[in-house]
């Protein structure tokens, strides 16, 4: 007997990838797609406007108009606590203000790596440039300003409560470029999983979200240049300690300014200068509670009474809920609810990732 066949059978034969493995399930993602291209010239640049408005403001460059068109393209993936964008865009600036912040209820933190194109970002004087290779960290908690040449490139966003144990980590590497020998193998892991999401079954969906948010993380350990004073370090982690408590207790009566100082053991000051940013403490409480009751009334399967979900977070009064509500949102409780159709049964996962709008699945990030 030859040595080689010998050596053969010494050994059992290994399976192939595909042998041995259970079926990976029917693909989970419907992609959400637009695209201006089918529109008038005229009125490309206001539709992209209007898709982008929850996120960032958008302006055309000096010397080009809405009727010399704006052909762009846009595809989100859902995976539930991550979106991924695959985008295409003319040269345009773009800008996330204090003002925006204030009216909106997206902080997410998103990377951006380019195809094509170079890009420049501002935050609070430091300017990132974006260019093909490149992978940009983020957040939109933040107010920017940039702009970028005709472009294309994938953007990924997770919610901030994905890294709320890392925060001071990511808050020093917000507007950043991430470098090194990790960041790269993310870049080539972001790539594949790209080139994925088609076939991506629902058991892979968390799968893909954790490795993704786990190499994130191992890229964010800075250098010694990177390294950021402990006094900014000590105030993002109060100011995420401060966060949770105002989460976890939306519902209680008592959630005031003196009982957080009393939790957080700080003083009115430092409380107040925490929240200065967002408006103020009693502005970010009751934004955080009118929030979570719009969440609460536009999901299809919370059967609450408006009142109950109004008293679940933290109002005793059906007038002033709704008073607050409709300031707030610029329609009533009663708007919000009748827009959302309700099911009787519960809803699948089919059904939950189903198509909405960009705008919603932003909003209902990590839910």
């Amino acid at each position: 007997m030859p040595a080689l066949e010998r050596e053969r059978r010494r050994w059992p034969r290994e399976p192939s990838a595909s042998e041995g493995l259970g079926p990976a399930g029917p693909p989970a993602l419907t992609p959400l797609s637009f695209s201006t291209r089918g529109l008038p010239s005229q009125d490309q640049f206001a539709a992209w406007q209007a898709l982008l408005a929850p996120l960032v403001d958008i302006r055309l460059p000096d010397g080009i108009g809405p009727e010399d068109g704006f052909p762009a393209d846009h595809t989100a993936w859902n995976l539930g606590s991550m979106l991924v964008v695959q985008q295409r865009t003319p040269a345009h600036s773009y800008a996330r203000s204090e003002a925006r912040l204030r009216s909106s209820s997206i902080d997410h933190w998103y990377l951006v790596r380019l195809r094509t194109g170079l890009s420049w970002t501002e935050v609070d004087g430091r300017v990132a440039a974006g260019k093909p290779g490149t992978l940009e960290l983020r957040s939109l908690a933040r107010p920017f300003r940039g702009r970028a040449t005709e472009s294309e490139g994938l953007f990924l966003y997770l919610p901030r409560e994905s890294f709320e144990h890392a925060a001071p980590a990511l808050e020093s590497r917000n507007n950043s470029i991430l470098s090194g020998n990790v960041a790269n193998l993310l870049i080539d892991y972001i790539n594949g999983m790209e080139a994925k999401l088609h076939t991506l079954s629902e058991e892979d969906l968390p799968r893909v979200v954790q490795a993704t948010r786990d190499m994130i993380l191992s890229c964010l350990s800075p250098s010694k240049d990177q390294a950021p004073a402990a006094e900014q370090m000590a105030g993002v982690a109060l100011m995420e300690r401060a966060r949770r408590y105002v989460q976890s207790n939306l519902g209680a009566v008592d959630l005031t300014p003196e009982a957080m100082c009393r939790a957080l053991g700080i003083s009115r000051t430092r409380l107040y200068e925490l929240f200065e940013p967002s408006g103020g403490v009693n502005h970010y409480i009751q934004r955080r509670r009118l929030l979570a009751a719009h969440a609460a009334l536009t999901d299809r399967n919370d059967s609450r009474r408006i009142i109950d979900i109004a008293e679940a977070v933290g109002f005793n009064s059906a007038a002033n809920f709704s008073r607050a509500f409709s300031k707030e949102f610029g329609y009533s409780p009663r708007e919000a609810r009748n827009a959302v159709p309700h099911f009787a049964h519960p809803v699948g996962a089919a059904e939950r990732n189903k198509p909405s709008s960009f705008e919603e699945w932003l909003k209902m990030l990590g839910n």
